[in-house]
């Protein structure tokens, strides 16, 4: 009698490939075409708010370049503003699309699961053959088949289909694997988006509210351009007036050794702004000269010169980034805070604004002012890249910036003026970094 476990086998086999084939459908159904439907719609809905957003930068670019005025500073509030809500909005966008992708692939792992939770039992039954016939001696299945070759065409067709069951097996297992690999990266970028919208929410609070000031100020002003200028030149004045009462503290302070200083390097710091951020300064480079959104570099800068009563002569002692309110500020290191503070709590002290001061392990320390909110406590560990704040125009400054100074360790203390002998300006309550003057570094220097 011929052997018949091949038989068996191939159809079988036939069967367990409708279900084992890679590139079979088994989910196509109408709810997963609704919902690639309704992600290419979100992802239609996303690139019209990137353009958006892209409009929104360039008139911000554009107003930063011109002279600043009362109708321009409130022009660029509202633009800021309206870009965030763009902002928000391509974000919620974005987490509804991955919410859709979440559900099509749970929909697609479910189905894959099934069918090879179905192949495995027919898989199974077909091993049990193969074993059956495995362990059937060669001189039995030659007795049994009606000639020799058939024998040994038998016993070639058994290991051929050994070898494509196994193979099989290991493609859907590939692909559950690959497809739960996706859900994972998915749920990732949900949770970071989740974040960011947290963050952008956030930051369109501060610009109501920075708005709401500017408001105010208009009605102190009673609209007039001239009574605007004129409470500028009094800001700039009553800063002229602290920068030189903390110049005679900084040469009452023991500098620090040379020995006391980091030996500079490119990157021993990193950007206090994401990299998106970054790359985005780069549209910027017409206005301010630079891909790196600086404003005002370190130390006898044309606006230190121009406005030598304000930094008596000393030049600017950090850089200034400018970047639009909200914009979150990032840990140039790894460090501890060392303090935190707000000079505008004290009236008429118009100098770094909201601040937070970072102590870092390699001898340096690094400021962040005129913050429109800190989110950083001191004492609290960071690390590169940790949001402390969110940058503003707090303090003495005529236009949304972060002022990012570097220090050397040695050298800083948090100190009120008052502490300082003879102190009479409006700061001499508030509480900020100090140091002697050779404690200040160039932060181009690190970064």
């Amino acid at each position: 009698m011929r052997f018949i476990a091949p038989l068996f086998l191939i159809g079988t086999v036939a069967a367990a490939a409708l279900f084992l084939s890679p590139g079979s459908s088994f989910g196509d159904t109408a709810s997963s075409a609704d919902i690639q439907a309704q992600i290419t719609a979100h992802n239609q809905q996303i690139t019209a708010l990137q353009q958006e957003i892209a409009g929104y930068q360039t008139q911000i670019t554009t107003l930063g370049g011109q002279k600043q005025t009362l109708q321009s500073s409130i022009k660029s509030l509202d633009l800021t503003r309206q870009k965030t809500a763009a902002q928000l909005s391509l974000t919620q966008s974005q987490i509804v699309a991955a919410n859709l992708q979440l559900q099509r692939l749970g929909s697609q792992i479910t189905t894959k699961q099934q069918a090879i939770d179905l192949d495995r039992q027919s898989l199974a039954a077909s091993l049990r053959q193969i074993a059956t016939a495995d362990n059937l001696p060669i001189i039995a299945a030659v007795v049994s088949s009606e000639t020799l070759t058939e024998a040994w065409k038998d016993t070639n067709t058994i290991a051929q289909l050994n070898e494509a069951l196994a193979t099989n097996a290991n493609l859907l297992a590939g692909d559950e694997h690959a497809l739960a690999d996706q859900q994972t990266s998915v749920s990732t970028t949900k949770g970071q988006l989740t974040g960011l919208s947290t963050d952008l929410t956030t930051q369109k609070g501060q610009i109501d509210a920075t708005t709401k000031t500017k408001q105010q100020l208009l009605a102190q002003t009673n609209s007039q351009e001239s009574s605007y200028q004129k409470l500028i030149a009094q800001k700039k004045a009553q800063e002229a007036a602290f920068q030189s009462e903390l110049s005679q503290l900084e040469n009452s302070l023991k500098g620090v050794s040379s020995s006391q200083i980091p030996h500079a390097g490119s990157g021993i710091l990193a950007w206090p702004f994401s990299d998106a951020i970054m790359a985005n300064c780069v549209s910027k480079q017409g206005a301010l000269g630079n891909v790196n959104c600086i404003t005002q570099y370190f130390g006898n800068t044309a606006f230190a010169t121009a406005n030598a009563s304000v930094y008596n002569g000393l030049g600017h002692n950090g850089v200034d980034f400018g970047v639009p309110i909200g914009t979150p500020v990032q840990a140039a290191l790894s460090g501890t805070v060392l303090a935190t503070g707000n000079t505008d709590l004290v009236p008429g002290c118009f100098s770094f604004g909201k601040w937070v001061m970072i102590k870092h392990s390699n001898g340096l320390d690094t400021l962040y002012a005129h913050l429109s909110q800190i989110s950083a406590t001191q004492g609290q560990a960071v690390t590169n890249g940790t949001v402390i704040g969110y940058s503003g125009m707090t303090g003495y400054a005529t236009g949304p910036h972060l002022h990012f100074g570097v220090y050397a360790s040695a050298g800083v203390q948090i100190l009120t003026l008052k502490q300082f002998r003879g102190a009479t300006s409006p700061c001499a309550n508030a509480t900020m970094p100090v140091s002697p003057k050779n404690a200040y570094l160039n932060p181009l220097s690190y970064l």
